[in-house]
């Protein structure tokens, strides 16, 4: 026998938010080909009922540095310990940014560095801080780089603590050399079938894992506690000082 496809209400996710960061340089209200791709991801989202919400970085001012709160280190503002407290209540974190020179924008590694500076902190089992969510990310551009760019970027989220679906990246880039960007029309961007199945791919595996996780209570909470390992705790690693 075939077994019986799941019901539609079998892929509900109404206990899950999603934070978008939107790492383009133009400030609002400027278009950002970025946000073209962000809204593709959201829709899927909003449509299996996890709660979205999207921050665009360079409107806050959100100053460099690898601590929490960069205004106890020389600063006179900085807006990341707010923006921390958006990022800690999702369960999902899509960074999603253009590509320049080949690379991350400067807005994007920003917002890398101020993840950084909150990774040591740690949750209430002990474990870091990021521990329990995942990450994934968007690349738009119209020169080469997509997926070195979402190489950065996911090791980045993985080394602090996130956990990456798979498939995780999704992105668009026009033909080489100088030309239309993802919303220009005639760039081909919206209608590009292998970048919406990937943006599918990627939205779909980010709400699978992400639901996975919070049911399962997050991540094990053994062998990876940063506040059992300083106490003295080694889970089963040799301690050379009692060979």
């Amino acid at each position: 026998m075939t077994a019986s496809p799941p019901t539609d209400d079998a892929y509900r996710f109404d206990d899950l938010s999603a934070l978008f960061i939107n790492c383009t340089l133009k400030p609002s209200p400027q278009v950002s080909h970025t946000q073209g791709l962000i809204d593709k991801s959201a829709a899927i989202m909003m449509s299996r009922g996890v709660t979205t919400s999207e921050v665009r970085a360079v409107d806050h001012d959100l100053a460099p540095g690898v601590y929490p709160d960069m205004t106890e280190h020389g600063f006179a503002t900085d807006e990341w310990p707010a923006l921390y407290e958006q990022v800690m209540a999702a369960d999902i974190l899509v960074i999603a940014g253009p590509i320049w020179l080949g690379d991350n924008s400067s807005v994007t590694k920003k917002v890398i560095e101020r993840l950084y500076s909150c990774s040591s902190l740690l949750n209430p089992a002990g474990q870091y801080a990021y521990y329990g969510r995942v990450g994934g990310c968007l690349i738009t551009g119209n020169e080469d780089g997509v997926k070195h760019c979402a190489m950065n970027v996911l090791y980045s989220l993985q080394h602090l603590g996130y956990t990456i679906p798979p498939q995780a990246d999704a992105g668009w880039i026009g033909a080489a050399g100088p030309g239309p960007s993802y919303l220009d029309p005639g760039s081909g961007g919206p209608e590009n079938d292998f970048t919406n199945r990937n943006t599918t791919f990627m939205t779909w595996n980010l709400m699978h894992l992400a639901a996975m996780l919070k049911r399962a209570k997050g991540i094990p909470a053994h062998g990876n506690q940063r506040s059992e390992w300083d106490a003295g705790c080694r889970f089963d690693a040799e301690n050379p000082e009692h060979r």
